[in-house]
């Protein structure tokens, strides 16, 4: 069986370039430090950020010299602390203005996940997978653990298949039929011919669906979340594993799934 997407992350990381894992690798050792630094009540002294991180002194020292430089930190009156610089406040104020989407939409999905009691997801194409946009967990024990930046396959999963139902024809068989589809459960229909009959299928219901076809057990129900000139931008959906959400039963909350798509694609209308 292939491996998920989350199970190869490092994997692929490690297969990059050596200037790719490099600059990752500095790219995650400059926001640990800068996420001490603004973390902090009070601005963090050079020992404090390299207790906070685990960073040798020499190499907190460097990164700290280059991200004042930029101010993106800032050393504060008595020359020992670091804090947020003016272009670092400049980001979280965009930041800040720009999160009412992002408020919106998790009002919307948690308002979701009350009313059917599992995980709902709500995701978009990019590229050739399926990436989580935004995730509420249920309160249930033993949940998948996704987030949003998430990657999962299109061919195996509700919304994967769902959002390739609406591509176009052309667009749509180059990523069934350009490489051998990898198998991740016994369930999985690696066939790009019965993935085209399926697809068919989800075009005249507007419903994908999927059991165990990417993780043993799972079962999921997947809506189109239309945006301008009624082009699906995305899908919602629910998800758990089968012993408390059998398909049938998850079939039974489309309703409440149409209008959680409704909702999500009137804000993004909205967005133009």
């Amino acid at each position: 069986m292939a491996k998920t997407p989350l199970e190869t992350t490092t994997s692929d990381l490690a297969k990059s370039g050596d200037d790719d894992r490099a600059l990752f690798s500095s790219f995650l050792r400059s926001f640990a430090i800068i996420e001490a630094a603004v973390s902090s009540a009070t601005p963090l002294t050079l020992d404090a950020i390299c207790a906070a991180t685990g960073s040798p002194k020499s190499t907190v020292h460097r990164v700290l010299h280059n991200l004042v430089a930029s101010r993106i930190l800032a050393v504060e009156a008595n020359g020992r602390g670091f804090s947020a610089g003016d272009r670092l406040h400049a980001l979280l104020s965009a930041v800040e203005a720009g999160s009412s989407l992002h408020r919106r939409r998790r009002e919307i999905m948690t308002k979701l996940v009350d009313r059917v009691g599992h995980t709902c997801n709500f995701t978009t194409l990019a590229l050739n997978d399926v990436v989580y946009v935004d995730r509420v967990e249920a309160n249930w024990p033993g949940c998948t653990k996704l987030y949003p930046g998430s990657h999962v396959p299109v061919h195996c999963t509700s919304t994967g298949k769902l959002l390739l139902s609406f591509l176009p024809a052309r667009q749509r068989r180059r990523l069934l039929f350009r490489t051998a589809l990898p198998k991740f459960t016994d369930s999985t229909v690696t066939d790009p011919i019965c993935i085209e009959e399926e697809l068919r299928h989800i075009r005249r219901r507007f419903i994908a669906t999927d059991e165990g076809g990417y993780l043993d057990g799972m079962v999921s129900v997947a809506v189109p979340v239309f945006g301008q000139n009624r082009r699906v931008i995305g899908g919602v959906a629910v998800h758990a594993h089968q012993a408390s959400l059998p398909l049938d039963k998850a079939l039974s909350y489309l309703s409440d799934l149409k209008q959680a798509a409704r909702d999500l694609g009137t804000i993004y209308r909205r967005l133009g």
